[in-house]
């Protein structure tokens, strides 16, 4: 990694848990948002519950039904070079990011505690349009409080990164949000060797 890339990361956050506020530019996040803006977003279905945030995605599609991971249209072309930046960033093969996940929070749009599932290894989010704090808490949960639960800022045009313990031994949410916003995630495939968790 570059130094000097995660001087603003508040040092209270989970060991593997990186951010870079003002990754974009602002005319980078306005073309973003226009071709996100034409995408097939849907309602996320969580079994019987229909979440209020929209997505697609692209190389896999999770069913919660079965627990499994079902195959997906591949990514986009015009999101190849925004895979390719953020492989820049992350250190890793742009080939290595099989999953990408685009997803809109419209105003008041939560999204609960959870943990990626996991057939997926490192997580990078790229988030577009209004801010949004970002909570984590040690998994599994024992009741903690409140000073257990850290959180994050996650300005527009910013990018993190969750690996190792912070995406392993952490949850995460995202607070009602205020204004409208998106994210773009990509994942990697998760390590052979890692039991499933």
């Amino acid at each position: 990694m570059q130094s000097g890339l995660f001087d603003d990361l508040p040092p209270a956050l989970p060991p593997g848990l990186r951010y870079q506020a003002g990754w974009l530019s602002a005319a980078e996040e306005a073309a973003l948002i226009a071709l996100v803006k034409q995408l097939p977003l849907r309602e996320a279905k969580y079994k019987s519950y229909t979440a209020r945030r929209r997505v697609v995605s692209f190389g896999g599609q999770f069913d919660y039904d079965s627990n499994e991971l079902r195959p997906a249209a591949p990514l986009i072309e015009d999101l190849h070079p925004l895979r390719e930046r953020v492989a820049r960033w992350a250190g890793v093969d742009p080939q290595a990011l099989v999953h990408v996940l685009v997803a809109e929070y419209a105003p008041g749009t939560p999204l609960g505690w959870h943990r990626d599932v996991p057939d997926f290894e490192d997580v990078f989010g790229v988030s577009l349009g209004g801010e949004a704090l970002l909570r984590f808490r040690p998994y599994p949960p024992q009741a903690p409080k409140r000073e257990d639960i850290v959180r994050l800022d996650v300005q527009q045009r910013s990018i993190y990164a969750l690996r190792g313990e912070a995406r392993w031994g952490w949850q995460h949410s995202v607070a009602p949000v205020d204004a409208l916003r998106w994210s773009i995630t990509f994942r990697t495939a998760r390590q052979k060797s890692r039991p499933r968790v």
